[in-house]
């Protein structure tokens, strides 16, 4: 779900070849849920192999990845480990929304509404365990890095970008910057016109960036008020107060400044809320990754893809084929600029 802060945070428009040589630290999670929810068909049956198996997550890292690869971006995926308990809630909630959402999607396809029914199969998407080992073969097997975080990935992903070894985090949630991220990517996944869910309206999605320095520059507040109005507003971790937007949160944090005087002007009692503010400004990490980049394997790509699920071999032929071609002629350019 990620925190709503939309209506406060400006992000600038960017493009891909801005993004060229460098490493982006993906949100693992956050990316494969967008394939999941988008690679579908017309009524919103994902795609699925011979054996029933869904398979929308492995075409949307394969062909996405390898045109960022072609474009020169370095992406370094980092997946989630096990959510702080206090997310517990927050994960009881979105099951409970899924299963409602499958109802209601069995039913717009007994009534042949495809365009409700693809709405709601996509609020009904799970990422199983089988999804995530398989989507990090398959990462693994195009040479890309795979961090595996001890708990939240974004919080990972923002310390990669806070050491600088990372450029930016690439998210469509804005949690990374809480954790502490100098810069967030949103959309490199997606570009050129999208249909909004549920409407006849399209739009032009293109990258965008924000930066951590100049976002709270523009709101004249600190990192730790980011995090309270976050919380004030509602997070993976926090319901937040009802009836308390990100303008009204942003206007208490300036006047309140610190949690305890924000707890106490609201009688704000939910939960673990000062963990939650610790947990956010000092979340769990592995300080001991490896970023390392390998050969495309080839062989196992296709062993995974075509083999295992039944991919178009003529397809996935030829998108390696375009690897490999821009590959050489890129060796060939340094070597004669060299």
């Amino acid at each position: 779900m990620g925190v709503k802060l939309k209506r406060i945070i400006e992000f600038k428009k960017t493009r891909v070849e801005d993004l060229k040589e460098k490493k982006l630290a993906v949100d693992a999670y956050n990316t494969i849920y967008q394939f999941l929810t988008t690679t579908r068909q017309y009524d919103g049956t994902p795609l699925k192999d011979s054996k029933g198996r869904t398979t929308s997550h492995l075409s949307g890292l394969f062909y996405r990845n390898a045109n960022l690869i072609m474009q020169g971006v370095k992406p370094v995926y980092v997946f989630d480990g096990k959510p702080p308990f206090f997310k517990k809630q927050e994960l009881e909630i979105r099951k409970e929304r899924k299963e409602q959402a499958k109802k209601e999607y069995e039913q717009a396809l007994e009534e042949k509404d495809y365009e409700t029914a693809r709405l709601k199969a996509a609020q009904s998407v799970y990422l199983t365990k089988e999804m995530a080992e398989e989507s990090k073969t398959l990462i693994e097997a195009m040479g890309i890095p795979v961090i595996q975080a001890p708990s939240e990935g974004e919080a990972q992903a923002a310390l990669l970008v806070s050491k600088e070894e990372c450029y930016a985090v690439a998210s469509q949630d804005y949690d990374a910057l809480l954790f502490g991220a100098y810069k967030l990517v949103r959309n490199i996944n997606f570009s050129g016109k999208r249909k909004l869910p549920g409407k006849n309206v399209y739009i032009n999605v293109q990258p965008e960036i924000a930066e951590l320095k100049e976002v709270l520059n523009t709101l004249g507040i600190d990192r730790n008020q980011l995090i309270i109005l976050s919380m004030l507003v509602g997070t993976d971790y926090t319901e937040g107060v009802k009836g308390i937007g990100p303008v009204r949160a942003l206007k208490i944090v300036k006047q309140e400044k610190t949690i305890e005087n924000v707890i106490n002007s609201l009688n704000w009692d939910e939960r673990n809320l000062k963990m939650i503010y610790e947990f956010f400004k000092k979340p769990e990490v592995n300080e001991n990754y490896k970023i390392n980049f390998k050969e495309f394997n080839n062989e196992k790509v296709k062993q995974i893809l075509v083999d295992e699920h039944d991919f178009s071999e003529k397809r996935i032929d030829s998108t390696i084929t375009k690897l490999f071609d821009d590959k050489k002629k890129k060796s060939q350019t340094s070597l004669l600029n060299f």
